[in-house]
């Protein structure tokens, strides 16, 4: 091996280090990835099924759910977004604590983190390539649910406007436009959630720790949310905009919410990962 007089291999590139199609790959063959990622593609499906045997004698008036429920069989665009308004407040949030939960903690409990620090792996990048990934894989997660609902929905239902609560009758093609900013809003608002269980990752060698610390901690700001006694301090918390997406269907579209929202969305998940980076790249590997 011929060596630098920095003391470096010559040919070594720390930027060429831990390819992200490498580790794209390698999360791709996990039996969580699969897992996940298969259920995104099973929920609208099992949705589906369940209105098929729903006998319509139950009394919905008294769920909250009740008006898209009813227009959620109307047509493709209608089904889809009833399958993003059930997924919204929980099972998107577990997705994407686990992949971006798991994602350092798992490779502390496996021992094989200090490892790969020792190829070497400069822990700047390593944790980037980490990020990177994960969040590819949590937007595939969002693509996968969205996409499935709105084929098997159309499939069965038709191509239809797109109705709601919230908005007049809107034609396919501008309802089409609108899901889509929906899906994008949550993309942002969901990095909240993707820093958080980043951060625990880096923190704690357990990766459910990590991914059950981020969901409990989102569900508190939720719960705290709803206390109306905190005022004005509510616009602080990483949940309060979290349905602000509603906005988007409505007519005219309202959207100061949601420029609200990508604002304090964005500043958390930036502080959150400024804080991981930080940690890890001061932090003993010993596992």
């Amino acid at each position: 091996m011929v060596v630098t007089d920095a003391g470096e291999a010559r040919g070594y590139r720390p930027s060429a280090t831990m390819p992200f199609v490498a580790e794209f790959r390698r999360q791709a063959s996990r039996r969580r990835t699969q897992l996940a990622l298969g259920f995104m593609v099973l929920l609208p499906l099992i949705i589906l099924i369940a209105f098929q045997f729903d006998s319509g004698d139950d009394d919905n008036g008294r769920n909250e759910f009740a008006s898209l429920v009813e227009l959620a069989t109307s047509g493709g665009l209608n089904f889809t977004l009833f399958s993003i308004f059930v997924s919204a407040s929980f099972l998107l949030v577990v997705v994407v604590a686990l992949f971006c939960g798991d994602t350092v903690a798992s490779e502390a409990s496996w021992g094989s983190l200090r490892y790969l620090l020792a190829i070497p792996v400069p822990r700047a990048r390593l944790l980037t390539v980490k990020l990177v990934v994960a969040l590819a894989y949590s937007g595939l997660a969002l693509l996968l649910l969205a996409g499935t609902a709105l084929l098997a929905g159309t499939l069965r239902y038709g191509w239809s406007p797109l109705r709601s609560t919230v908005a007049a009758e809107l034609e396919p093609t501008e309802g089409l436009l609108r899901l889509v900013a929906v899906l994008g809003y949550l993309a942002v608002v969901l990095l909240v959630v993707a820093g958080l269980a980043f951060l625990l990752s880096v923190i704690t060698d357990a990766a459910l720790g990590a991914v059950g610390g981020a969901v409990l901690l989102w569900i508190l700001s939720s719960i705290l949310d709803q206390i109306t006694a905190l005022g004005a301090l509510r616009d602080f918390l990483p949940t309060h905009f979290s349905t602000a997406w509603l906005g988007l269907l409505s007519t005219p579209v309202q959207t100061d919410d949601v420029v609200r929202g990508c604002i304090s969305a964005i500043s958390y998940a930036t502080l959150f990962w400024g804080l991981a980076f930080w940690r890890f790249t001061r932090k003993d590997i010993t596992s």
